[in-house]
């Protein structure tokens, strides 16, 4: 009876932080949209780059299918906020790919190019020319490349038979892209130490991203899932540095924080 009643509440509280890690993860989504609002105003993406948002795609992606029932039990919360996250990055990166400036255009001729392939499927060529800025080019290459991985990982996983090497494959995956993602703050961790000013590192974008990882640590544990405690507890470390030295400098910084200067969600 109490060993039933010490489950239940397990897996309420469980649940609790993984919706608390799917808000706080929402607020790191839409941390973007002033730099897009001066995007679509501007018509221009100015020094912005659009990379950071298609590897934020791949990683939205992975982890999704990680959080699947065909990959991993219980882990349906992983899969929402995921699916919330692709959906994001992808509307971001078809308005970075739609005002890229267009100042400086190559001009392809289709009709000798190389057929793309997707997913199986060829983009049929026409005797004309299709303008398209050398940007525009990279980023839908960029996007149909992150498709075509994410294919193939769900692909060969689903050919793996076995449910634990299905899991242990998909998983080390998704452990390797949220890490790597986790550590993208570093380059601004040392750029803060170097200038001593929180200039680029908002304390909201802070805040969000450790409080989301905090979450998603918890979850993780009493899901007694490595695949995301691992990731999520170096995103706490990092997080807590982050706000370490943001009260830190914040005092000698001349002014409050701008737009970061990767804008990318932990």
């Amino acid at each position: 009876m109490i060993l039933t009643i010490t489950y239940q509440a397990l897996t309420v509280l469980k649940d609790a932080v993984g919706i608390a890690g799917n808000i706080f993860a929402f607020g790191l989504f839409v941390s973007p949209v002033p730099t897009f609002r001066r995007i679509i105003r501007n018509h221009s993406t100015e020094e912005f780059s659009g990379l950071p948002y298609v590897y934020a795609l791949l990683n939205c992606l992975i982890t999704m299918w990680y959080g699947t029932p065909l990959v991993s039990a219980d882990n349906i919360l992983v899969t929402t906020v995921n699916s919330i996250g692709a959906a994001f990055q992808l509307v971001y990166i078809i308005l970075f790919i739609t005002y890229t400036e267009k100042d400086k255009k190559v001009s392809y001729p289709f009709s000798h190019m190389h057929l793309v392939y997707c997913s199986g499927s060829a983009i049929c060529s026409v005797n004309q020319f299709f303008p398209l800025c050398s940007w525009q080019v990279r980023m839908l290459g960029l996007l149909l490349a992150v498709i075509g991985i994410f294919s193939i990982i769900v692909a060969v996983s689903l050919q793996i038979v076995n449910p634990f090497s299905r899991q242990m494959f998909v998983g080390l995956l998704s452990c390797a892209a949220l890490i790597s993602m986790f550590a993208s703050p570093l380059f601004i961790i040392n750029l803060v130490i170097q200038t001593k000013s929180v200039e680029f590192m908002p304390f909201y974008l802070s805040l969000s991203a450790f409080l989301m990882s905090t979450s998603f640590l918890a979850y993780g544990i009493m899901n007694w899932d490595p695949f995301i405690y691992v990731p999520n507890g170096i995103g706490t470390i990092l997080g807590i540095v982050q706000l370490a030295l943001y009260f830190n400098y914040k005092e000698t910084s001349g002014e409050e924080s701008r737009d970061p200067l990767i804008v990318s969600y932990a």
